[in-house]
């Protein structure tokens, strides 16, 4: 059995660079919807691909010949086809990452990393110093045009920690269940789901205009959930048996996130479980995808990933105490803390 060779540091660090420029690839077959093309009419040589999405044939060959190197596309006999990870291309795939390949390859996106250098030296977001002043947030409310983009990008993610989170915890054992920052309510609808004999509140300052009524009609779970509008930074919905905070204390600084807390805990009765649904960073230095999330969150908003020690100083501070972290299959963790 031959022993793998093992790629010297400069040549590996190379590849590791090199990654920005693959990204750049992929998105530009996300954006110009080949994966979606092919899935409607089949394997097509490349000239045809080119002219059906308006591309120059020369490139777009040059292109799919690169992906295909990645395992992304595949040549059949001079007829381009889909592959698994192609298929994870389309629009409509079960598990799409069409949506994160059109953010991390977006003008947007791609200029504010731009800015990274100096969060490192400052410690402070790099966006309002690129963006006429204007915090993530206020960006996002303008530019609906690149809002579109970034939560594509942001349900794609989601979506693939939904089951892992529902599969990796008892929910039966909660009477009511409320999200916090729930959003359209896919976490919650899944949840139920799993928990028929549970009640759900969706909380979320834009349940007016985004549309919950709908994913939870569509679930078969909206008779069993109540609907209310308002914001973590206030009053939280009291009553509740579990209080669910899904990637939102991540992505505020310490000071915030203990308002956050707080606001939470003066909600709870003397048995809920709050879960705080994020990554929880390993000590040792194992690679983790929180580990490269941490540094986004710097550069984009001044928030940060936690360690397990990290998230039961938090939690003291608010009030309540880290009782458990439970891993899933994926990434994410459940932080589960009860009141003090």
């Amino acid at each position: 059995m031959s022993t793998p060779v093992e790629i010297p540091p400069p040549f590996a660090v190379l590849d590791l660079m090199l990654g920005a420029m693959v990204t750049q690839t992929i998105y530009a077959a996300a954006e110009l919807g080949i994966a979606d093309l092919l899935h409607t009419d089949g394997p097509m040589p490349a000239e045809e691909i080119a002219r059906k999405v308006d591309a120059d044939p020369d490139l777009l060959g040059r292109l799919l010949r690169f992906l295909s190197s990645q395992g992304i596309f595949a040549d059949e006999g001079g007829r381009w086809a889909l592959t698994p990870r192609a298929e994870a291309l389309r629009s409509d795939a079960p598990l799409s990452m069409r949506g994160m390949a059109r953010l991390m390859g977006h003008p947007t996106h791609w200029s504010d990393w731009l800015g990274f250098l100096g969060t490192v030296r400052t410690g402070e977001s790099a966006i309002p110093g690129r963006h006429g002043g204007a915090g993530m947030y206020q960006l996002l409310s303008e530019d609906q045009a690149y809002a579109q983009v970034f939560f594509g990008g942001m349900t794609n993610l989601s979506d693939t920690e939904t089951q892992p989170l529902v599969a990796g915890y008892d929910w039966s054992r909660f009477g009511t269940i409320v999200d916090v920052g729930a959003g359209r309510g896919g976490l919650l609808a899944a949840v139920l789901r799993a928990a028929p004999g549970s009640r759900g509140v969706l909380f979320d300052e834009r349940a007016p205009g985004n549309g919950p009524g709908q994913v939870l009609a569509e679930s078969g779970v909206a008779d069993r959930v109540r609907i209310e509008s308002g914001g973590f930074f206030g009053p939280v919905p009291a009553g509740g048996d579990a209080y669910l905070l899904k990637h939102i204390i991540h992505d505020w600084p310490h000071e915030q996130a203990v308002e956050i807390l707080r606001n939470i805990r003066a909600a709870m009765g003397p048995d809920s479980r709050l879960l705080i649904m994020e990554f929880v960073l390993p000590d040792g230095p194992e690679p983790h995808t929180g580990k490269l999330m941490d540094l986004w969150l710097a550069l984009l908003v001044g928030g940060r990933e936690r360690t397990r020690g990290q998230y039961a100083e938090l939690l003291a501070e608010a009030g309540l105490e880290l009782v458990r972290v439970v891993g899933t299959a994926a990434a994410i963790a459940i932080v589960e803390a009860r009141p003090v």
